[in-house]
């Protein structure tokens, strides 16, 4: 999941924000601080109409429905896909309680004391672990927010010691959750296929044995959320991603639709899923990946559970040829899942940057 850095990073001292939180700074330290520009608008009521917007697609029908059924949530699928890259997924077959259970043993993670948070650090440059990842300067800006990632499958992507064994019964509750979601995951696929008018195998058989992560983010209280971000804007380079947002949370979520920030209101008992850099590639850009970002409360905290759901590191990817046609002209090279893995996890989270390292006839020196 994560390579090890060629050379040493030099990150600086990271502030825990939990710690922060509990020390009640009359200040932000400064490396939280975003410039003017990147600050978030706190002021909601004008996109309050956008809430509804974001797709809810209804799995049960896909799976079970009637042919007309079927025929309405594969187009609002598609359309889901095609016109905002994310999409709120009801019925999805994981059962409720598992969802309550790893919200409830992440939560337990995260308010351990510190020392023993740090017996699973994220080493700099890497991506497992507890801590910050994607950080790479000391001169970089800070997220406001603590994170633990695991690599789940393939087996080998695994650290083992950097499954805790405090709460109980963490680690076999993310197995359990790990194997519900890639099942949901495996079905999507096969629904996206159906919806370009590919055969619904086409990504299964071409994934190989899929990677699949995942990291938990909790997003302490900030007193001032207008000066911070959570998480800076990103698009994720897996091929799917699917977000589990804790009952009870802030809104932290916001998508960039329109170059306009959307919250995503959760939906009840829904899952969130984007669309990943890796499937913007397959669907030679039909479906893109898009920027979201995450924004603090100066009240509420906010839990969400991330599973990242790609390729094997061995295949090749490009456009799928039947989506390369003549007004729709191939716009990304071929290359290993492995290279362009490699290179997401050692930049920083910056936009959709990181995808130009696939695009044909890139721009120069875009900024």
């Amino acid at each position: 999941m994560a390579p090890v850095p060629l050379s040493p990073v030099n990150v600086g001292h990271i502030d825990d924000v939990q710690e922060l939180r509990k020390a009640k700074p009359t200040k932000i330290p400064e490396r939280f601080v975003r410039d003017e520009t990147e600050r978030p608008s706190l002021s909601t009521t004008s996109l309050s109409s956008a809430y509804e917007t974001i797709p809810v697609v209804d799995l049960s029908k896909l799976v079970k429905g009637s042919q007309d059924e079927f025929q309405t949530e594969i187009s609002k699928l598609a359309v889901s896909c095609e016109e905002w890259g994310f999409f709120q997924v009801v019925n999805h077959g994981i059962d409720l309680d598992l969802l309550g259970s790893i919200e409830k043993v992440g939560k337990e993670f995260f308010m351990l004391p510190l020392e023993e948070k740090q017996k699973y650090p994220m080493a700099p440059g890497t991506v497992q672990g507890y801590g910050q990842a994607f950080v790479f300067s000391e001169d970089q800006k800070l997220d406001w927010c603590n994170m633990f990632a695991l690599g789940v499958e393939p087996h080998f992507i695994r650290v083992p010691k950097l499954w805790p064994t405090k709460p109980h019964k963490f680690s076999e509750t993310v197995e359990e959750y790990s194997r519900e979601v890639r099942r949901l995951c495996q079905k999507l696929l096969g629904f996206i296929a159906m919806s370009l008018g590919l055969n619904k195998d086409t990504f299964e058989e071409m994934f190989g044995v899929a990677v699949q992560a995942v990291r938990m983010n909790y997003y302490p209280p900030c007193p001032r959320p207008d000066l911070v971000l959570g998480l800076s804007p990103h698009s994720d380079g897996s091929a799917l991603t699917v977000l589990q947002q804790g009952k009870g949370s802030s809104v932290g979520l916001q998508i960039l639709k329109d170059n306009t920030w959307v919250p995503v209101q959760p939906h009840p008992n829904a899952l969130v899923i984007n669309i990943g850099d890796t499937m913007e590639v397959l669907t030679n850009g039909r479906y893109q990946s898009v920027e979201h970002r995450a924004v603090t409360d100066k009240e509420k905290d906010r839990l969400s559970i991330v599973t990242f759901y790609a390729p094997s590191y061995d295949i090749e990817l490009g456009p799928i040829p039947q989506l390369v046609y003549g007004d729709l002209p191939c716009k990304y090279k071929r290359y290993s899942h492995g290279e362009y893995s490699k290179h997401y996890v050692t930049n920083k989270l910056q936009g959709k940057k990181t995808l130009e390292f696939a695009k044909i006839n890139q721009t120069q020196n875009s900024s």
